[in-house]
């Protein structure tokens, strides 16, 4: 007699579905296969991860720029605002020896003057805050000769 009972019916259909042999060699490759699927899955893990922390330390150290070049950006943008302010412009333009316009004569688009001139009511500075580039007609001996190659 056998040591396993026999079985019947739906039992005995069950029991077909089950190796009867030494079932240790069936479980080898799968516990292999788990084992390798476990272990890549985790390998992946540690390099997603790696990978996210790289992004977030190069995150970090853009906003730290964007925050520099913001606070620069800023600056240059209140000196540009110091120099164009109406006090400034005016102490700047008195010291190079600017002084306030008079009334300006407008030309109509027919050649008719609109308006009367009258020259700036500033009193002239010496000779110290002349322009640095003159005009040719307005140099004390007249424009200087122009060199003529070949001489």
């Amino acid at each position: 007699m056998s040591s396993t009972p026999e079985l019947k019916g739906r039992a005995a259909r069950l029991a077909r579905l089950f190796p009867t042999g030494p079932g240790q060699a069936a479980r080898t490759p799968f516990v292999l296969l788990v084992v390798l699927l476990l272990g890549g899955g985790l390998i992946a893990l540690l390099v997603l991860n790696s990978a996210l922390s790289e992004g977030a330390f190069k995150l970090d150290d853009l906003q730290r720029e964007t925050k520099n070049l913001t606070d620069e950006e800023q600056a240059l943008q209140r000196d540009i605002d110091a120099y164009s302010a109406p006090e400034a412009l005016q102490r700047r333009a008195r010291e190079l020896g600017m002084v306030p316009g008079g009334d300006p004569a407008f030309l109509q688009p027919d050649g008719t003057v609109k308006g009367v001139p009258s020259p700036a009511s500033g009193v002239r500075q010496t000779t110290a805050h002349v322009p640095l580039v003159l005009a040719p007609e307005a140099m004390p001996n007249g424009p200087a000769p122009t060199p003529t190659p070949g001489r």
